[in-house]
C-alpha cells in the first residue's frame, strides 16, 4: 500500500492506494500536524497496512516537514514530494513552473491519465482552481478564484446581519429569506462563474471536445445541473499522487 498526503490550507487529505487506484481517504486538519491528535488520526487511518512508501504534495510549506515527520514515525519508507521537476507523465508549458501549486500538477496528471488530453480540472477547495492540459498533454496554466465557502464566510464575517449558512442546492431563483437568498447567490452564482470561465478556456483553446472533471469538497453540489462538467472525481488529487509514486524515481 502507498500512503498519499495532499496538504491543503484547511485539511490534509490522506489516502491509501493499491497498485491501480487510490482506495480510501480521510481528512485531517492541516493545523493539527505536529500535535498528538494528528499522529493519532494518522495511526488510526493507516492501521496495520503494509506501507511501501508515500507521495506528498503541499501548498502549506510550513506543515510539510510535520507531515513527513509523522509518516516517518509510522514507517521508515521513502516519501516522494511532488514538484515541477518530477517526471510523472505530463509536460509543462508554463513560464515559471516552480510557481505551480503541486496539488494542481497532481490533478492534471490524474486527469490526463483518466480523461485524456486536452482536459480541464476544476478543484473546489479553499480556492477554486481551473487547470488546463492541452492537446499535446502539457500543463499550460489555469485560473484561480475565491472558494465558495470563503465567499459565504466573508459575507458573514464582514456584515452585521448576514448569517453563516449551510450550503445546499436552492430550490428557487428568488429568495424569500436571508439564508435562501445567500444560497442562491452562492450556488447559482458559482455555477455562472464556472460556466463563464470554462467558456473562455474552451474558446482560447479552440477545441470542441474538452472533458471537464470536478474534484474537491463542493464539486458534487456545484456540478449538479452543469452539463459542462463531465465527471466528479473526489479522489483525483490522490490518484495523481499515486501516479507520481508509480512513475517518479525514488
Amino acid at each position: 500500500m502507498i500512503a498519499l498526503f495532499d496538504i491543503g490550507n484547511t485539511h490534509t487529505h490522506v489516502g491509501l492506494a493499491g497498485k491501480r487506484r487510490a482506495l480510501r481517504h480521510v481528512n485531517i486538519p492541516t493545523a493539527s500536524w505536529g500535535r498528538a491528535e494528528a499522529d493519532e488520526a494518522l495511526t488510526a487511518f493507516l492501521g496495520r497496512s503494509r506501507i511501501e512508501g508515500a507521495a506528498l504534495c503541499s501548498v502549506v510549506p510550513g506543515r510539510t516537514s510535520d507531515v513527513m515527520a509523522a509518516f516517518a514515525r509510522f514507517a521508515s519508507k521513502p516519501c516522494i514530494q511532488l514538484t515541477h521537476e518530477c517526471e510523472a507523465g505530463i509536460g509543462i508549458d508554463y513560464p515559471r513552473p516552480e510557481t505551480i501549486g503541486p496539488d494542481r500538477l497532481a490533478n492534471a496528471i490524474a486527469a490526463k491519465e483518466r480523461y485524456g488530453a486536452p482536459c480541464v480540472v476544476v478543484d473546489f477547495g479553499t480556492a477554486v482552481t481551473f487547470d488546463v492540459v492541452d492537446r499535446a498533454g502539457c500543463y499550460v496554466g489555469g485560473v484561480i478564484a475565491p472558494g465558495i465557502s470563503a465567499m459565504t464566510d466573508y459575507l458573514h464575517e464582514k456584515t452585521a446581519l448576514l448569517p453563516r449558512i449551510e450550503l445546499r442546492d436552492p430550490d428557487t431563483a428568488i429568495g424569500k429569506n436571508t439564508e435562501q437568498a445567500m444560497r442562491i447567490g452562492a450556488v447559482r452564482g458559482y455555477r455562472g462563474l464556472i460556466r463563464e470561465i470554462l467558456g473562455g478556456i474552451r474558446g482560447q483553446m479552440g477545441v470542441r471536445k474538452l472533458p471537464v472533471v470536478a474534484t474537491g469538497g463542493y464539486a458534487g453540489l456545484i456540478a449538479t445541473e452543469m452539463p459542462e462538467i463531465a465527471a466528479v472525481d473526489p479522489m483525483l488529487t490522490l490518484e495523481g499522487l499515486r501516479l507520481v509514486w508509480e512513475r517518479c524515481p525514488r
